[in-house]
């Protein structure tokens, strides 16, 4: 059987934990289960209220966060099959000595199963905390030197660079099995595209809309990857694909939600110019690298629903039942992609959807590998 594509699970790392569906998710069906890590979530405050949404009725705040890489300890030992993968670390909260010990402890705790995932971060989980954001991706390409010279080196390590310094540091642990974690990105910037290549084993796009979009995002790695004369067959491209799963009637419903319509905060201005649409928060917005969500007020929020234009979702997003999401995604399988998780924001218009989302999801997936694996 040729398998073009497999499905990922998600682990949820907020309140109410989810960790409850680890021994579920290490069946056998999924590639990886991805845990993210975030202080903060995407979704606006000022509008988290029952006013807006009945899931404020349900949970206090949409910012219940735990730690990405505490969790993906304890699912390392709740399971014995599948890859774990952080979805994604940043670079800036946590010191890259930190992250490659970490890494090493939960590659023992999994007998080799972790995929370290890392980025380069984002305002709302570093600037209210006091962490400098400055120069991100130069940092995170940084860090990524940094660990695996801990990983390599067999004794103290001397490291003088732009934002890290080590001097006879020592890390001893051997690696689990002599090999070393995997290193996947979250990149969509030429720069980090090129990190990727040369530095990674997987890729998870941070905004890529069409397949034509992430063929092109994945040939600057692959060739990025040949030039450093690394082997690149064995490289994963992946996506989490935002997605709205229903039928007509339902989607109709979703789309005029304030939490759904919040969703194009997520993607910048050039994103929405490339649809033809002009982003509400203006020309110049960055996306979740601008995004703060407790500085967003109420009043901004209405003005945004009121000018944001329902149709790009449906234009930009894959929309509808599962199997027509399943068949706008068949190109991005074409376009290279090979590992995928669904994430049906349909739940965010509210409680009832959220309940048959898990479901929907799944017969997306189905569909997929239907009309991809032989």
């Amino acid at each position: 059987m040729t398998i073009r594509v497999q499905p990922a699970a998600f682990l949820r790392t907020t309140l109410p934990l989810g960790i409850d569906m680890a021994q579920a998710y290490d069946s056998g069906r999924y590639h990886s289960i991805w845990l993210p890590d975030h202080m903060v979530s995407f979704w606006p405050d000022s509008i988290w209220t029952p006013e807006f949404t009945d899931l404020a009725i349900h949970s206090p705040s949409p910012h219940r966060h735990l730690d990405g890489m505490a969790v993906a300890a304890a699912t390392a030992v709740l399971t014995k099959n599948t890859p774990l993968a952080t979805c994604v670390v940043d670079t800036v909260r946590r010191h890259p000595s930190l992250l490659a010990q970490s890494a090493l402890t939960i590659s023992h705790l999994s007998k080799g199963r972790f995929i370290l995932g890392l980025g380069s971060g984002e305002l709302e989980n570093t600037v209210p905390y006091g962490f400098d954001f400055d120069k991100p991706v130069a940092r995170l390409e940084e860090a990524i030197k940094v660990i695996k010279l801990l990983w390599r080196s067999d004794g103290p390590v001397n490291f003088e660079g732009q934002f890290f310094q080590l001097h006879h540091a020592r890390m001893d642990t051997e690696l689990y099995d002599s090999k070393a974690p995997p290193i996947w990105l979250g990149a969509a910037g030429p720069r980090m595209l090129r990190i990727a290549g040369e530095q990674a084993n997987g890729w998870w796009p941070a905004g890529s809309w069409t397949p034509e979009d992430y063929a092109q995002k994945l040939k600057v790695i692959m060739d990025a990857g040949d030039a450093a004369g690394r082997d690149m067959s064995h490289f994963t491209p992946a996506i989490t694909q935002i997605c709205l799963i229903g039928d007509e009637g339902e989607v109709a419903e979703m789309i005029e939600r304030p939490m759904v319509k919040s969703i194009i905060l997520m993607l910048t201005a050039e994103d929405l110019r490339k649809f033809g649409y002009d982003h509400p928060m203006g020309p110049g917005w960055r996306g979740i690298m601008d995004f703060d969500p407790v500085k967003l007020s109420r009043e901004k929020m209405l003005q945004f629903c009121a000018e944001m234009d329902p149709q790009s979702i449906r234009d930009i997003l894959p929309v509808g039942t599962p199997r027509q999401v399943a068949a706008k995604m068949k190109g991005f399988v074409d376009a290279g992609m090979q590992v995928i998780k669904f994430m049906d924001y349909g739940g965010m218009a509210g409680a009832k959807y959220g309940a048959a989302s898990a479901a929907k999801v799944r017969e997306a997936e189905d569909e997929l590998m239907a009309m991809c694996n032989d």
